[in-house]
């Protein structure tokens, strides 16, 4: 009976690889350093007792809130499910199944690929370079046919910036051709990168948002899309009739509140005083060949014997993200930044691994 069911599912949905989240990969431990989450709960207390009735579908001090908070009008703004159905969103509203396609530079994010594949969507990737940087010609060349670029800046899983000169680039070989849509997931680690104050002057760029890392609300489910009115409206033609419940709405417009933006400032500050710290223990450790640089709230190694660090620390509850199969990123964990004894308990286990490993 299951291959029957599973034979009248869509071939695309069978070939279908799906996105390994943190929590799909399971794990026992009590160090979480996989999702770059921030490391301890925020509380908040709900205030609504509407749950009777349906929400609004664009909660209006939520919307208003945050296009304070990012310095655009309300009309640039729309709220989702996290930034995830943003991406899948604006393949919903700009391609066409079997006919379109979207371009992005791995490694980077897999929702992109997953979301694209699943609905029939033809992706074309143009690895980056080896700093990790966009290959211009090759982008240019692979344009025809694509309707979305998306471009993760700060980049997960590696943690740096994408050059501003690049992006305009970018900006001005897809006018009239297709919207670039620049994730922008980590941005509070680095405000000072955003994008979001070129949307007046790129009418086809778009900047996703969201509530899940500095704002500490990884389990609120709470996105954010910015672009010009003109794609927020094609958005909520194909966004659900109720994408928010009562209480996600509630508690994101306490945390976009001055107290609540107050607050994620404060772990900002904190999580990249951290950062250093343990981009600092993480060098001087031998089986450590190389720490990137980062401008988010995790930090990318490549390890002599990454396979190994990892069973080792995983059988210790100290849980991190494997990057080994992602292009470029042989022999790299990804690790979330803890809180600082977190951050200590990892670097004193690590002091107890070797420092060389022959490699295969």
């Amino acid at each position: 009976m299951s291959d029957t069911i599973t034979r009248l599912a869509r071939a695309n949905v069978q070939a279908l690889t799906p996105y390994q989240s943190a929590r799909r990969l399971g794990g026992n431990g009590d160090v979480w350093l996989n999702a770059n989450e921030y490391p301890l709960p925020v509380p908040f207390e709900l205030s609504q007792q509407t749950l009777n009735r349906y929400p609004e579908c664009q909660p209006k001090r939520v919307i208003e809130r945050y296009a304070a908070y990012a310095g655009l009008a309300p009309e640039q703004v729309l709220v989702s499910r996290g930034a995830d159905e943003g991406i899948e969103l604006l393949m919903r509203a700009f391609c066409e199944p079997g006919q379109d396609a979207i371009l992005y530079c791995p490694p980077t994010y897999g929702m992109y690929s997953v979301s694209a594949e699943t609905m029939g969507i033809a992706c074309r990737t143009v690895p980056a370079l080896d700093n990790w940087q966009l290959n211009m010609p090759a982008i240019a060349a692979a344009l025809p046919g694509v309707k979305l670029v998306y471009m993760c800046s700060p980049n997960n899983p590696t943690g740096n910036l994408i050059d501003t000169d690049d992006i305009r680039q970018l900006l001005e070989m897809t006018r009239g051709k297709a919207l670039v849509v620049a994730d922008e997931a980590y941005i509070e680690f680095c405000p000072q990168a955003t994008l979001a104050n070129w949307i007046a002057e790129y009418p086809h760029l778009v900047v996703l948002r969201t509530l899940s890392k500095a704002f500490a609300l990884a389990g609120l489910r709470c996105g954010f899309t910015l672009a010009n009115p003109k794609v927020i409206e094609l958005l909520l033609k194909v966004i659900a009739p109720y994408p928010l419940s009562t209480p996600v709405a509630d508690i994101a417009a306490q945390a976009l509140s001055a107290d609540g933006i107050a607050l994620m400032r404060s772990h900002v500050v904190e999580l990249n005083a951290n950062r250093s710290w343990l981009a600092t223990a993480l060098a001087a450790l031998p089986c450590v060949r190389q720490v990137f640089p980062s401008e988010t709230n995790y930090i990318l190694a490549r390890f002599n014997d990454a396979p190994r660090v990892f069973k080792t620390l995983w059988d210790q509850g100290i849980i991190l993200r494997d990057q080994n199969k992602n292009p470029g990123l042989a022999g790299c964990l990804r690790i979330s930044i803890g809180t600082r004894n977190e951050c200590e308990r990892l670097i004193a286990a690590l002091q107890t691994l070797p420092g060389t490993v022959e490699q295969a």
